[in-house]
């Protein structure tokens, strides 16, 4: 007979959703036995060592999951969460019936919220709600059949089909969002003083946790306006950081945007400057800047925009692009102006998406090293 051995899992690892798998050690063909992840969690519970389960087999227990990953959790506290997520996934009327007081599917209403913020192509919106190219086509289709959506060809590229909702289409994401904040706010009217706050940041963690960081339009990044101390050396950070990285660019360009950005927060009290920082936790991870006086009357100048590594194409790119083009436009420039060079693909793209035009190119090296410098014009309209 085999000697008995003594094996102890820790209990302080759920497997969601895995099994364990018994693998006996015979000199017949090895045989297995699946015990659900349930027992071995049950078995820790009954009157044992709060942190191992012993057990006693003639083999060696391997553990192993089933399209799941181990994760050190309380179990207990895993299945409490999962259990209240299916029931607030069911309040919300994913299960079936009426969704945010539409006849629309989740991902129909999701589409219009987004497709709302402007600028998307049906490859971006299945990127940003994790839909596979098929499931968006037929659902645009549908979008588009009722009245609520349009494509139209993009005027730098008329292979690319911009969405955009009609007027129809708005009205209908108009009514979202009320019966949206009116079930929030029943819901809220609910709490104690003070619960509110608990709800929102017990949501904006578990979020940030289950998408691995700060996501697309993540509550947890907010645009400020203004100066705050830090501000100066952590813009310049980010810049110097990423074009060494990427295009090789060292000491000059760095002088060059600490010193402009320095002379520049010496002039915000004028109100026609104006910076803007997107901040996670306190940290500032992007900047952008309108520039009301260096290019003379009438001329916006967009400046030192850029975002910390991890946020870019994860729209907070497009925030503070938006909030510094609506500054402009409601100080009555008549042109915002910018400078780039040739090779920034995504940053070129997001600016032709916001009216920008190629005004001029030609190879220079204020920057530090020969590139194909850039001007980009956008015309108030």
């Amino acid at each position: 007979m085999e000697k008995m051995r003594e094996l102890r899992i820790s209990s302080s690892f759920s497997m969601l959703g895995g099994t364990a798998r018994v693998v006996w050690l015979t000199p017949r063909k090895p045989e297995s036995l699946l015990f659900p992840h349930r027992q071995l969690v049950a078995a820790a519970a009954q009157g044992l060592e709060p942190d191992c389960v012993p057990l006693k087999y003639s083999c060696i227990m391997q553990l192993y999951l089933s399209g799941a990953a181990e994760v050190k959790a309380d179990p207990f506290l895993v299945e409490d969460i999962r259990s209240l997520s299916r029931a607030m996934v069911r309040a919300w009327g994913f299960m079936g019936g009426d969704f945010a007081g539409t006849d629309l599917s989740p991902s129909a209403v999701h589409a219009l919220i987004e497709i709302e913020k402007g600028g998307l192509t049906a490859g971006e919106l299945g990127a940003r709600l994790r839909l596979e190219k098929s499931s968006v086509s037929r659902m645009l289709h549908k979008l588009v059949a009722s009245g609520d959506v349009e494509a139209a060809a993009a005027e730098t590229d008329g292979r690319v089909k911009r969405l955009s909702l009609t007027t129809a289409g708005r009205a209908r994401v108009a009514a979202i969002h009320a019966f949206a904040r009116r079930q929030v706010a029943d819901a809220l009217s609910r709490l104690n003083p003070g619960e509110d706050r608990v709800v929102l940041n017990g949501l904006r963690l578990y979020t940030q946790a289950l998408g691995g960081g700060v996501g697309e339009d993540a509550p947890a990044i907010e645009i400020v306006e203004g100066y705050r101390p830090g501000l100066i050396a952590r813009v310049t950070e980010m810049h110097a950081l990423y074009y060494a990285r990427e295009h090789g660019l060292g000491r000059r360009f760095e002088s060059l945007v600490a010193g402009g950005l320095a002379d520049f927060c010496g002039r915000l009290d004028n109100r026609r400057n104006a910076i803007w920082t997107a901040a996670a936790k306190g940290r500032i991870v992007g900047s952008v800047a309108i520039d009301g006086e260096d290019l003379g009357a009438g001329i916006a100048h967009l400046r030192w925009f850029i975002l910390a590594d991890g946020l870019r194409g994860g729209g907070v790119g497009k925030r503070l692009l938006d909030t510094a083009l609506a500054f402009a436009d409601g100080q009555g420039f008549a042109e915002t102006h910018l400078s780039t060079f040739s090779g920034l693909d995504a940053a070129r793209h997001l600016y032709e998406s916001r009216g920008f035009v190629l005004a001029e190119q030609h190879a220079g090296a204020q920057w530090g090293k020969e590139l194909l410098e850039q001007s980009f014009i956008r015309r108030r309209k």
